[in-house]
């Protein structure tokens, strides 16, 4: 009996397919995934509430909005093993890519003793590290991933993860909070020059 109404029920026996459309090690993987995920937009709503830079919290709102709407998608497509109905989108960051190189003195960091000493210069570094620890994880999962459709959106997400952060790292470096230092020109032309190209000759691979 159970069988004949699992046959003439069309969605049951698409549900039951589509159960069956992941690997075990992969169920853990986005699980770990949408946990991360999970774990970033709460931490960027707790910071919200201690950010005083509306350049900083329009980053913040701008991210955590992209941010869901991946959320989203990856939650469809995790559970039916089909195109979501709202793709991948690309993330488009604000901040121009111009990077300030050397190191000007400032005071040695330390950790806060209270709350109150939460400060912008802190709270966009955990804002990177967020972002920065999905980058890897979603690049190491979308390589274990067997449905297509949840590793394509899984690796679509990494170069938006990336830009991501690269955007809290020019906000970061512009107010001199992230600091880039530079080798010695002859040092760095060395280095540069470390490495030569090598001429194609086609599949000479033996």
């Amino acid at each position: 009996m159970q069988n004949q109404n699992q046959q003439s029920n069309p969605n049951v026996a698409m549900n039951q397919a589509m159960s069956k459309n992941h690997g075990g090690h992969e169920i853990f993987d986005a699980h770990e995934v949408l946990a991360e995920v999970i774990s970033m937009l709460d931490q960027y709503q707790m910071y919200d509430q201690h950010i005083q830079d509306p350049e900083l919290k329009n980053i913040a709102h701008r991210q955590y909005t992209f941010v869901t709407q991946m959320y989203n998608t990856m939650v469809e497509c995790f559970k039916t093993g089909q195109d979501p109905s709202v793709p991948t989108q690309q993330y488009h960051m604000q901040q121009e890519n111009e990077v300030v190189y050397g190191l000007k003195p400032g005071q040695p960091k330390k950790p806060n003793s209270s709350v109150s000493q939460l400060s912008d210069q802190g709270l966009s570094a955990y804002m990177l590290g967020n972002t920065k620890s999905l980058t890897s994880l979603l690049a190491m999962t979308a390589a274990e991933i067997t449905n297509p459709v949840l590793r394509r959106v899984v690796a679509d997400s990494v170069p938006n993860f990336i830009e991501l952060s690269y955007e809290i790292f020019l906000y970061q470096n512009k107010h001199g909070y992230y600091q880039v230092p530079q080798l010695m020109e002859q040092d760095m032309q060395q280095m540069l020059n470390s490495y030569a190209t090598v001429p194609q000759q086609g599949n000479n691979v033996h």
